[in-house]
């Protein structure tokens, strides 16, 4: 009585996959299966152009489109890899992202606005001083020219 039948076996390994958290989240991200699927492709476009009869040394070497189909395909890899552990790519707005729009928006702002410049100069240097100039001389008296009439 010690020995599983088949059936029990398989609906034993059936469980075990359907509680791993790696399976269930293929089964469950689209976005995964398509980066699985993008590098798979890509792995066998360039497999089957490195079996033209030259190498796969010479292919690798010589060949662009066998170099960009391994570039996909280990890109997408990467993809899917950061996928699975969690890992988001761009998805996010970041601390980097939020830094920038601001120092954006404040630039916007400081050339868009004379009183925000003014504030900005004031906090800096300093508040202007405002004065109104008069002269403590008196102009000089018009002198009527004496001349000689020809």
């Amino acid at each position: 009585m010690g020995a599983k039948s088949r059936s029990e076996q398989a609906s034993e390994a059936a469980r075990s996959v359907a509680s791993n958290p790696y399976v269930r989240r293929i089964l469950e991200d689209e976005e995964l299966r398509d980066n699985i699927r993008v590098a798979f492709e890509a792995a066998k476009n360039a497999y089957g152009r490195m079996q033209n009869g030259n190498g796969p040394a010479k292919a690798l070497m010589d060949d662009k489109k066998v170099q960009r189909e391994l570039r996909t395909a280990a890109e997408s890899l990467r993809e899917a890899s950061d996928q699975l552990r969690g890992k988001r790519r761009g998805g996010g707005f970041g601390l980097g992202k939020a830094i920038l729009i601001a120092v954006i928006g404040a630039a916007l702002v400081l050339i868009l606005s004379e009183d925000a410049r003014r504030a900005v100069l004031d906090k800096l240097f300093g508040a202007e001083e405002e004065f109104e100039y008069t002269s403590t001389t008196t102009p000089a008296p018009e002198t009527e020219s004496v001349g000689t009439s020809s």
